[in-house]
């Protein structure tokens, strides 16, 4: 479709008939995501208020269209990279930003850490190294007075920030410490995730959450029974991606609705529910 018709289209978006507008804003939607910029442009140059909504609503609706693809398609790829299901998510609030923009600012934090890191060092010592350049020298830390804040789950804001609740916080540590070849992986806690470090001889827990606390599996026995919760495998052991991308959808649908935005935790329900496998949502 050339531009004079679809321009003749948003046109179409002020007409005092709902059945015609209903029509075109369906007409526009049909055509799909390569229609965006040009109804971002539109939307700057309109001065028509309701216009403008109008054109708001169907980009959105486009964009959160092209956010539910990507994220099926992560879903049934075979690696579910969780950088990349980070970003999907991100793209929720933040649809322009980049993934490569991301796998940059992590590269730049490994390469950081990488100047500090020593192989040989003990793991709890390689562990201190992390923690001393995440979060003495690059300042990451607990976003504790907005701690339900939507930022904290949009991996862009985090890096930005250095600010974080604890999923993005630990996976900002995790992809770190996996590009520097050691055994830290996502642990599902009740109300905490946490970090472990497991190999062959050694296995302790960090809570990135706290500037890499490190701690045991008794301390995370004492935390469950203070809890009064029966402790599950799933609590002490490592979690996959899909699983975290999952707690970082429950999070940021919490997140809307205590920010009273519960249109938006209703769109974020229907992109957990569409990667759940029919199990429970926990929301």
């Amino acid at each position: 479709m050339e531009e004079k018709e679809l321009k003749a289209l948003v046109s179409l978006l002020d007409d005092e008939d709902q059945q015609v507008v209903s029509h075109v804003e369906g007409k526009i939607l049909s055509i799909g995501k390569e229609i965006i910029p040009f109804l971002e442009r539109e939307w700057e140059s309109n001065l028509n208020p309701a216009v403008q909504g109008r054109i708001e609503e169907l980009i959105h609706t486009l964009q959160y269209d092209l956010l539910r693809d990507r994220l099926k398609n992560w879903y049934n790829s075979k690696d579910q990279d969780l950088l990349t299901g980070m970003w999907i998510l991100a793209t929720y609030q933040y649809p322009d930003i980049e993934l490569e923009k991301l796998k940059q600012e992590l590269e730049q934090i490994y390469y950081e850490t990488w100047l500090e890191f020593r192989p040989d060092l003990y793991p709890f010592d390689q562990i201190k190294v992390i923690n001393g350049v995440l979060f003495g020298k690059l300042k990451f830390g607990a976003n504790t007075k907005n701690f339900h804040s939507p930022g904290n789950s949009m991996m862009n804001i985090v890096l930005e920030s250095r600010k974080g609740n604890p999923i993005t916080l630990c996976v900002i540590y995790m992809l770190v410490a996996q590009k520097l070849k050691l055994p830290v992986h996502g642990v599902n806690l009740p109300n905490l995730f946490i970090l472990t470090y497991k190999d062959d001889n050694h296995q302790f827990y960090i809570n990135a959450f706290n500037r890499g606390l490190i701690f045991s599996k008794q301390d995370i026995e004492n935390y469950i029974h203070e809890l009064h919760l029966v402790p599950q495998p799933s609590f002490f052991e490592a979690c996959n991606s899909l699983e975290i991308v999952r707690r970082a959808l429950r999070n940021l649908v919490m997140s809307f609705e205590k920010m009273g935005e519960h249109a938006k935790a209703d769109e974020v329900k229907v992109l957990l529910v569409e990667i759940s496998d029919g199990g429970d949502l926990g929301v």
